[in-house]
């Protein structure tokens, strides 16, 4: 043999590019060859043309299996030798030849059997495809019937005629997977035209039964299933039918049925049945109503009364596909039409969706293969994977969409993705791996024409798959990779878009409800609850008209949120807050696909518009927070050195600007304001949380200003700051107790460096207290952060800050009892850590004395106490509703809480706590208050901060008082998770929690004994 001199590529290689001092196998074997020597004498075997003829060998070389390639051809040419010089004639016959010869054995042992056929492949002809008529006429003929008769009826029923048919057929699968391995036709084409080549066959096989059993006194249609009825044939699968009849002529109904059962028979017989050309496939009819169980054909009017009363939700999916494919197509059109609308009125059965996964998962459950990891159709990320999913999104939401009733998988797919049902990216690649492995499905059948799936570990095999599929470098571990990444995707969204909770809640929508027609949807509202259906009207008209895509996705999702924003306090607002929000993100692609495929997203997101004036709020100033919905992890408080790091991160990005940085500071801290007031109203967090929180995050928030303020003052002087300073929180801030509405009670420290001098010190740090309190002030969107220093020594007529000496002096000289019960509350907030220190040290001995306080100072405080009650409750206020100032209100509790506190604490250390219940739980802890007097006041208290915290959550502003209107009462009620009509019950239990209280604080902090 010579040495070749064209091109080739293999595994990177070319022809020219092997060395010549090889032997002619060992170039072979190099050229991709398995077994060189054997190539060699097969070519030498072709004789002296084939041999020096490169286009040949670069065609074959090119092959996905040269070895195979060529085997065939030389079996071939033996019995028609004019085969090698037509392939050198026609570059087109010679790439579709042999390209079938390299992944079909099967094929090319057909071809060596009916050499003719081989000349099919060649000219225009070869790529031209047929349409289903040539195709059922082409087999027609082939067993002696004319195309042209109603009822066409071969020759004979012979077995030479079954073996004719197989013949034809196959010669007709030989063209189109010519077709296919060139790249000529597309996966489309090819399962279109397999499944219009097995109704051809269908249909000659009804022309055999015909001569075999005549039967003229019946109509027979056979309706095609499965992948059969939506044109998604594969090259060997078994075919699913089932068989409707009826009477012709004055035949009786029973004996029709009897004639129709022969024919079926005979039809399933000859297609099934092996000869000396093999057999076809598997007529299944097992799809039929009782399945296996029932009679093989029924009427039409038998069929559909098993429908509308016996058949389960599988049996409808199914029915999804069904189509007319041979016999009497005007009869199989009838039965079509007539179970169309039962298909697409399925979705509303009850428990739908939950009987489609739950067969789904029986399905997975029962199936028995040796290696469920190779399994293509079966195994995990499978053909079955995609398809239960396609199907159950057409099935639910095509009752409502006609654009989504297609049988077949990828343009069903496609209707789902233009309609918004799917997320482009989703159905882009669960297309691809739908492609994917119908391709590989193809390529395993080919091989020997056998009905498998299983993926081969071969690595022959998986060899030869690969170069099928244009892998040259590394054909073995480029499939494998690519297949695994395909099932890994395709499982994936399977799990994500099969077991979307939105689909059990579109399915469970009444037909008239679920098209949101503006009648319909007006009488809904009404029912429902709204208080303006005309104005919801309204919004939901602005939500869902037109042919965008954000339209069509609202027009799926508004449907199932009208009824979760009726289940919240004030579903109108929450409605006008969706309109909002979404005016603002519609056109962000993340967003609405958010509420489509995480359904807990957007349930969670209609509750909190709905009941949360001050979430709504949030969201409409910064409205990607929506995110954070889809998480349940998001919807944790972030730890404080987590929120220090981002916000000195987030200063140092504007060393130039102040204002911009503080604007910064407030955004992160709006967002973190929604963090915590989504978990709060989620019930993730209880009162107890939410307080150190939000204090946190006001620290946070102080720390930066502080950073910002003194980087300005310092920009200002030209000078570092020639003073320490540290901000002291007080009040709830100090204790940890911060609500959403909470001003930042503070003081400010300061103690001038050495050296500098004090005058010049203070001034500075009344430069960097005022900076700090006017970047907080500044005209925002965000929550204001009011910092209040009122609690200072001398109050408003005090200086604003004050060194370290001057509060030590101050507090020795001239401190009131009210001032050590305020410093209870007392802690290092922002600034020098240190000097925080450095002030707790001193105020220490005065907020927790030695010995406790004197009689003289528990007397004042419970003057104090008793004017407060009788002065400071606003005119008009009931005191059995007021949650600060009330009976068995905060104060009350906390005063019980400080008085033990500054009575015990110095020799009780677990006492220096700035946080109430703390206080009281160490005060039982001590045998200073009973654990039962510790139960009545902490649930008083908590009780009452909640809802403190809730007032201004439905709200979206403070309040202290329960309020006394009854629509107000029921909002903020439900807020808290009280059940519709439970608002009697809410006012009532915290009375009662209160009025408990009271009596402990009666009984413990006015009649204890000093």
């Amino acid at each position: 043999m010579s040495s070749p001199e064209g091109r080739d590529r293999y595994d990177g290689g070319t022809v020219a590019s092997v060395p010549r001092i090889e032997t002619t196998a060992g170039r072979l074997a190099r050229l991709g060859f398995a077994d060189g020597a054997r190539a060699e004498r097969l070519l030498d075997e072709l004789g002296p043309e084939a041999v020096g003829d490169l286009a040949l060998l670069e065609a074959l070389v090119a092959a996905a299996d040269p070895d195979l390639a060529l085997t065939s051809l030389n079996r071939l040419a033996e019995r028609d030798p004019s085969v090698l010089g037509a392939l050198r004639a026609d570059p087109g016959l010679r790439a579709r030849l042999i390209g079938v010869f390299g992944v079909s054995a099967a094929l090319g042992d057909h071809v060596t059997r009916h050499p003719e056929q081989w000349k099919d492949l060649a000219g225009a002809a070869a790529v031209r495809r047929a349409s289903a008529e040539e195709l059922r006429a082409e087999l027609l003929r082939a067993v002696g019937a004319d195309p042209g008769d109603p009822e066409p009826c071969a020759a004979d029923a012979s077995t030479h005629t079954l073996s004719v048919l197989r013949v034809a057929y196959r010669g007709r699968l030989l063209h189109l997977a010519a077709r296919d391995v060139t790249g000529a036709a597309t996966l489309n084409e090819v399962t279109a035209e397999l499944s219009d080549l097995a109704a051809a066959a269908l249909e000659a096989a009804l022309a055999v039964a015909r001569a075999e059993h005549g039967a003229g006194g019946v109509r027979l249609a056979v309706i095609g299933m499965g992948k059969c009825g939506a044109r998604e044939l594969n090259y060997i699968s078994d075919v699913d039918v089932i068989f409707v009849a009826e009477p012709a002529g004055d035949t009786d109904e029973t004996e029709a049925l009897r004639q129709a059962t022969r024919l079926a028979q005979s039809v399933m017989r000859a297609c099934s049945e092996s000869t000396a050309e093999g057999s076809l496939w598997q007529v299944d009819a097992g799809l039929r109503p009782e399945g296996r169980s029932g009679p093989l054909v029924r009427t039409l009017a038998s069929h559909l009364a098993y429908y509308r009363r016996w058949a389960k939700t599988w049996e409808f999916q199914a029915l999804l596909k069904a189509r007319p494919v041979a016999g009497d197509m005007a009869l199989g059109g009838a039965y079509v039409q007539a179970v169309h609308d039962m298909v697409w009125e399925a979705a509303g059965r009850e428990n739908f969706v939950e009987d489609v996964r739950a067969m789904r998962r029986r399905v997975e459950a029962h199936v028995r293969v040796e290696d469920p990891e190779r399994q293509l159709k079966l195994g995990p990320g499978g053909l079955r994977d995609i398809e239960f999913a396609v199907q159950l999104l057409q099935l639910v939401h095509g009752r409502h969409d006609p654009l989504l009733r297609r049988r077949a998988t990828l343009p069903a797919l496609a209707a789902l993705s233009r309609g918004g049902y799917v997320g482009r990216q989703d159905a882009k690649a669960m297309a691809e791996a739908y492609s994917f492995l119908r391709r590989v499905e193809h390529l395993l059948q080919l091989y020997r024409l056998r009905r498998t799936h299983v993926v081969p570990d071969n690595p022959a095999d998986l060899r030869r798959l690969g170069r099928a599929l244009g892998m040259s470098v590394d054909p073995v571990g480029e499939f494998t990779t690519r297949w695994r990444r395909h099932a890994m995707d395709a499982r994936r969204l399977h799990e994500k878009l099969f077991y979307r909770p939105l689909l059990q809640a579109v399915a469970r929508l009444p037909e008239d409800e679920a098209r949101l027609s503006p009648a319909a949807a007006k009488a809904r509202l009404e029912a429902l609850g709204y208080a303006d259906p005309d104005g919801a009207l309204r919004h939901i008209a602005a939500l869902t008209s037109g042919v965008s895509r954000r339209a069509a996705i609202q027009r799926t999702l508004l449907p199932v949120m009208l009824g979760w924003f009726a289940d919240t306090p004030d579903p109108d607002t929450g409605l006008l807050g969706f309109r909002q929000v979404s005016d603002k993100l519609g056109t962000t692609p993340w967003y609405l696909r958010l509420l489509r495929d995480e359904t807990a997203a957007a349930e969670r997101m209609a509750r909190l518009l709905g009941t949360s004036r001050y979430v709504t709020g949030l969201l409409l100033h910064a409205p990607e927070a929506v995110a954070m919905l889809g998480s349940d992890a998001e919807l944790t408080p972030r730890p404080v050195e987590a929120l220090a790091a981002e916000a000195a991160a987030t200063v140092s990005r504007y060393t130039d600007d102040a204002e911009s940085a503080v604007a910064a500071v407030r955004a992160l801290r709006r967002r973190e304001l929604f963090r915590t007031a989504v978990a709060d109203l989620d019930g993730r967090l209880d009162v107890e949380q939410v307080g150190p929180a939000l204090s946190e995050l006001n620290d946070v928030t102080l720390q930066a200003a502080l950073d910002v303020a003194v980087a300005t003052v310092e920009k200002q002087r030209g000078a570092p700051l020639p003073t320490r300073f540290a901000v002291i929180a007080m009040g709830r801030l100090g204790g940890m107790e911060s609500s959403y509405g909470s001003d930042a009670d503070v003081m400010f420290v300061h103690d001038p460096l050495p050296g500098a001098a004090e005058r010049e010190a203070t001034d500075a740090a009344h430069a960097v207290a005022n900076e700090l309190r006017r970047l907080l002030a500044l005209p925002a969107p965000d929550p204001p952060l009011h910092v209040d220093p009122d609690l200072r020594p001398e109050g408003r007529q005090g200086p604003l800050v004050r060194t370290l000496a001057s509060y030590a002096a101050y507090y020795a000289r001239w401190s009131a009892p009210w001032e050590a019960q305020a410093l209870l509350r007392a802690r290092f907030a922002a600034g020098d850590a240190a000097l925080g220190a450095e002030f707790t040290a001193v105020i220490d001995p005065l907020r927790y004395p030695e010995g406790g306080i004197p009689t003289s100072a528990v007397r004042e405080i419970r003057r104090i106490k008793a004017r407060m009650e009788a002065e400071r409750l606003p005119r008009g206020a009931d005191p059995t509703t007021h949650t600060k100032l009330g009976r068995g209100g905060l104060s009350d509790v906390e005063w019980v809480a400080q008085l033990l506190q500054l009575r015990h604490a110095h020799a009780v250390p677990e006492l220096r706590t700035t946080r109430t219940v703390s206080a009281l739980r160490a005060a039982v802890g001590a045998g200073l208050l009973s654990a039962a007097d510790e139960r009545v006041l902490s649930e008083a208290w908590r009780f009452a901060s909640r809802i403190r915290d809730a007032i201004m959550l439905v709200k979206g502003r403070a309040g202290d008082s329960i309020p006394p209107g009854m629509r107000e009462r029921v909002l903020l009620a439900r807020a808290l998770g009280y059940p519709p009509g439970g608002t009697e019950d809410f006012v009532d239990d915290y009375r009662r929690v209160t009025r408990r209280a009271r009596q402990v604080v009666e009984r413990v902090f006015y009649d204890a004994a000093p």
